[in-house]
């Protein structure tokens, strides 16, 4: 089933390997970090509360400790239950490599609560509307999934599901959640979202004006903070980016972590001019190369981590684009080569490679060191490694990179075969440009539509 919306899409999210069905929430930025439109100023939530006239230092009366609550909640008289949230997180748990330490195990668990009472809402709302999705179109998408990841087994998903501890009905449930919630918006949001043509001609005419000006696209995570949460606050983000350094999911730490309206996306601020953040956050941002970590940030109120995701150029071809013919040449060592000899042979390997006459020579010259040659005609700039991609670029046609590797991995290097460059981006036609731009409409509707859901539920918590 193909939609056009991001939020109301079933998009691919990759669980430990597992391409699994997640939603795609407005890629909007933080509220925390948006410079405002009139005076330039930094906007943040107040320290009062705003409206609400709250005092800077309440006094809690009564202990209140969540971690004695256990996770289960009844939504509109729709139990939720411990063991949903257990199979849910599964999922999450899996998407990190199993790598959440115990001590965030139970705020991600909470996370999952909200996550799934939104769920529940949201099919609630599309059955008042005599909105129903049959098991039919659920077991579809499931089959679909299966179909990527365990060549159309859909038992050996369900086996796998089972494995890290969730099913293959908390799966579904997910599925049919967001195919509810997608129906839901086509009937009742997406017929009153009008983009006049006059405002498309608007963005068009910008997008040229840009041309060849920077944007980035940005990952960020916001914690809040008084004067007297600074320190512990600081603290938190130090231990977030230890986590982030060892390998951590940027996307999820942001999902749980994050307090920016940006959370729900893994912290994607989508593609942005770094005039639109404050001096705090654009400054080391223009400094970042594709795949860097920057934090913690101070700013007026809170803390940021910024994850450098890429960055391009408007409406200009990106060289990494191109499309690359490669061969791959390696050699491996045997079990207990001493540092030594494997310095050695290395060295003979490197020699030998440089030597090659062009491509069609490198079977011949590998020969003779049983030095392995794999090719490959659709490799992507972009989807090499980042300390590969520069390299890539300035080879010419029959040149090899320099020999990388260990002794556990063995040696390598790659020979450019072939280049087929990028066209130079037109940018999106009128049509596209319209789709776009009533995606981000629909998407904020969707978010409202969500809020008043919330608030009108009645919720009871065990």
């Amino acid at each position: 089933m193909k939609t056009r919306f991001r939020l109301l899409s079933i998009s691919a999210l990759t669980l430990g390997g597992l391409v699994l069905v997640g939603t795609l929430a407005t890629s909007a930025l933080s509220a925390q970090t948006l410079l405002d439109p009139v005076d330039g100023s930094l906007s943040s939530p107040a320290a009062t509360g705003g409206p609400l006239n709250l005092p800077a230092n309440p006094t809690i009366f009564g202990k209140v400790d969540p971690h004695l609550r256990r996770a289960t909640a009844i939504v509109n008289g729709e139990i939720v239950t411990g063991t949903d949230v257990d199979q849910r997180l599964a999922l999450i748990v899996s998407a990190n490599g199993g790598k959440v330490p115990p001590e965030e195990l139970e705020r991600l668990r909470l996370q999952v609560l909200r996550n799934l009472i939104d769920e529940t809402l949201q099919i609630q709302e599309a059955k008042a509307a005599t909105i129903e999705i049959d098991d039919e179109e659920v077991m579809q998408t499931f089959n679909r999934v299966a179909q990527q990841n365990f060549g159309q087994n859909p038992a050996a998903l369900e086996k796998y599901l089972t494995g890290i501890g969730s099913s293959s009905a908390s799966l579904k449930r997910q599925i049919k959640g967001e195919l509810a919630w997608q129906r839901l918006l086509r009937r009742n949001v997406q017929p009153f979202i009008n983009i006049s043509d006059g405002e498309v001609r608007e963005m068009m005419d910008r997008l040229k004006a840009a041309k060849g000006t920077e944007e980035y696209r940005i990952g960020e995570i916001y914690l809040s903070a008084t004067d007297e949460t600074k320190p512990q606050v600081f603290a938190n983000a130090q231990k977030i980016m230890e986590q982030l350094k060892g390998g951590g999911s940027f996307v999820a730490y942001a999902r749980q972590y994050s307090e920016a309206s940006t959370a729900a996306v893994g912290g994607d601020l989508g593609w942005i001019k770094l005039a639109q953040l404050p001096a705090e956050l654009s400054i080391p941002a223009a400094s970042m190369s594709a795949g860097q970590l920057a934090g913690p940030i101070e700013l007026r109120a809170g803390y940021s981590i910024l994850y450098l995701i890429d960055k391009r150029q408007v409406l200009t071809a990106d060289p990494r684009d191109a499309l690359l013919s490669l061969k791959q040449i390696s050699i491996s060592f045997a079990k207990g080569t001493t540092e030594k000899d494997a310095a050695a042979k290395a060295a003979a390997f490197a020699k030998m490679t440089t030597d090659i006459r062009g491509c069609g020579a490198a079977e011949a010259a590998a020969a003779p060191m049983g030095a392995q040659v794999v090719a490959n005609d659709q490799i992507r700039v972009k989807d090499l490694p980042a300390a590969l991609q520069e390299t890539m670029l300035k080879l010419s046609v029959g040149e090899t990179t320099p020999p990388f590797g260990s002794i556990e991995d063995g040696v390598r290097v790659l020979m450019l075969c072939g280049r087929d460059d990028p066209k130079v981006e037109s940018g999106p036609n009128f049509e596209q440009l319209q789709s776009q731009m009533e995606d981000d409409r629909v998407n904020k509707r969707a978010q409202t539509y969500l809020r008043d859901l919330r608030r009108d539920a009645v919720i009871e918590y065990n």
